[in-house]
């Protein structure tokens, strides 16, 4: 298991390891498509989790779907000041430390991402539980990209 660093060691990893690029243009074409995605996948979360058993293996489908929206989202937000960022961790801490407005907590991404990581990386199951831990963040952050996009 990866050390636990702390948005401002994350960040400064990130920047000396050369993870935040700078990119010559904005694509408008992009940051769209981009954002129908993520309401593609959170409309489809929602569909599958309606009368979805507590006990059910798909809540780690739900989970999946609604941290991609929230990466799709980041991403997309990003790339209005031109910056494109080689991988989730650093996505997240570049967020949270040139965006202290946006209120978003380092430890919460950090909780989702290597929640998310060990359904993709290690075969380590979410439950309901976690699924409900989860939830309403995921909600407020992705409703709160999406209103800074438009």
């Amino acid at each position: 298991m990866p050390k636990y660093l702390t948005q401002n060691e994350a960040f400064m990893k990130c920047r000396k390891e050369g993870n935040f690029i700078v990119m010559e243009e904005i694509d408008t074409e992009k940051i769209k498509s981009t954002l129908n995605i993520a309401d593609a996948d959170v409309e489809a979360a929602n569909s599958i989790k309606k009368n979805l058993p507590k006990q059910s293996n798909q809540w780690n489908s739900i989970y999946k779907l609604y941290y991609d929206a929230l990466h799709e989202l980041a991403e997309s937000f990003l790339r209005f000041e031109k910056t494109k960022i080689d991988n989730h961790q650093c996505l997240f801490a570049y967020l949270c430390e040139k965006h202290p407005e946006l209120e978003f907590s380092w430890d919460f991404f950090e909780k989702v991402r290597t929640k998310r990581n060990g359904i993709n990386y290690y075969g380590t199951p979410v439950n309901f539980d976690d699924w409900k831990e989860a939830e309403l963040q995921f909600g407020l952050y992705i409703k709160k990209l999406k209103a800074e996009i438009k």
